[in-house]
């Protein structure tokens, strides 16, 4: 039996800006979709004829597994990695978000960042200690933490080092995985910090924490005790496991919006103490140098930032028509208040449709139609957040910050599309 092919449809969305940018409402769906799209049609589909009984049909299925899989036809989703030549286990692994879709990240693709491999951590040997300036000094079991009431919070964790390709003084021919990979988000489950620091008691002369790690690296930083009490998580659960080893199992604190390294993973110790302890990552690393040679040390939050993930560099636009564009964005102050797009270099803008939920330091997906009509173009997005930050150019990030630092880069992200559909990073 065959099918047979139905055909095109002229597109009579409303165009909203350059180069054919559509109506965001055909991304919304309902009335709202069918009042923007006017009998709009997409790609070819086939229709008409029954299908075929496959082969699979044929035959009983697999059986049951203990901890399921993704699909053998989705084994080119994985992670990219790498590791600093004579080290062992200190690298980066990227989330392939041209891939994915949604705003959750699946745990098996987050992406990772270890400064000396994963421990291999005995749940059941594992303490967290909390102690410095505190009226008396505790010690959780595992077992301990999970009697405590719990919360959950879907939150985005980011290494201060995504975008860092962004610095550079030519484009960089990567893909999104390459130059945005280090950012994703879950849904992680635990114990608000708070809640333990108040059965500790806190010294009033306590500003600060140490956050220490049980990797073998010692990974620590300082945070300010005011800014973090009221969001900081004990995370025991990602996407409703436990935490991954390669995120911090048993223990990660999560601090969401704040820089992803503050995220302490392996999480062993809290003291609290009068200033921050200059610990090596936070004197060594994780420090922007400004153009006049100063360098910011403590830089908390990720700064509003967004990255179309389709179309994107390995992936073709094989024929003149309707598409979608999407991607993410995020801010480390608050919710995503617009995503704008731009398909002529940020000649024009139009805004685009926010997948809810639109949460508070959280991925929020944005879609926009967009009729291809074959020619160049020049993709981009830009957000804006709820306290009115708004996403900078490339231009601006490095006349603000110079461009000797590899950290906090949050400007717009350009993709070149040319007449045979290729995709490339440019600079625009």
């Amino acid at each position: 039996m065959g099918h047979r092919k139905s055909k095109g449809v002229t597109i009579d969305a409303d165009v909203v800006a350059g180069n054919g940018l559509l109506d965001r409402r055909v991304f919304l769906g309902g009335a709202a979709m069918a009042a923007a799209t006017g009998g709009i049609t997409f790609p070819d589909t086939a229709a008409g004829d029954p299908l075929p009984v496959e082969s699979w049909m044929k035959t009983p299925g697999a059986p049951f597994v203990p901890y399921g899989q993704p699909s053998e036809y989705e084994n080119k989703v994985v992670r990219t990695f790498t590791t600093a030549p004579g080290t062992t286990g200190t690298g980066a692994s990227r989330t392939p978000h041209h891939l994915l879709d949604g705003m959750i990240t699946p745990n098996g693709l987050h992406f990772e960042r270890h400064h000396s491999g994963i421990p291999d951590i005995n749940p059941d040997a594992h303490r967290l200690v909390i102690h410095g300036l505190v009226k008396r000094s505790l010690v959780f079991t595992l077992d301990e933490l999970t009697r405590y009431p719990m919360e959950s919070r879907i939150a985005f964790i980011e290494c201060g080092g995504n975008g860092q390709l962004l610095y550079q003084k030519e484009p960089a021919q990567v893909g999104v995985q390459q130059m945005q990979g280090q950012v994703s988000c879950a849904e992680w489950t635990g114990v608000k910090l708070a809640a333990l620091l108040q059965e500790a008691g806190v010294d009033p002369k306590a500003k600060w924490i140490l956050a220490e790690g049980a990797d073998a690296a010692g990974m620590s930083r300082s945070l300010p005790l005011a800014e973090i009490m009221q969001d900081a998580l004990i995370a025991l659960y990602q996407n409703g496991e436990r935490v991954r080893p390669a995120n911090g199992y048993p223990i990660r604190l999560l601090l969401p919006g704040f820089e992803g390294n503050m995220n302490v993973k392996w999480l062993r110790r809290i003291k609290l103490t009068e200033g921050p302890t200059m610990t090596k990552d936070e004197t060594s690393k994780y420090t922007i140098t400004m153009p006049d040679g100063k360098s910011l040390q403590f830089v908390f939050p990720q700064e509003g930032k967004s990255v179309i993930t389709r179309p994107s560099p390995g992936l073709t636009m094989k024929e003149p028509g309707v598409y979608e564009i999407t991607g993410l964005a995020w801010s480390g102050y608050g919710k995503i208040a617009k995503v704008e797009i731009s398909a002529d270099g940020g000649k024009s803008w139009a805004p685009a449709a926010l997948q809810e939920p639109v949460l508070s330091k959280a991925l929020t997906r944005f879609r926009m139609a967009w009729r291809w009509s074959g020619g160049p173009a020049v993709l981009q997005s830009r957000a804006t957040d709820d306290i009115g930050y708004v996403q900078p150019t490339r231009e601006k990030m490095i006349a603000d910050r110079g461009s000797r630092t590899i950290y906090h880069s949050n400007a717009v992200t350009t993709w070149g599309v040319s007449e045979n559909g290729e995709v490339k990073h440019v600079y625009a």
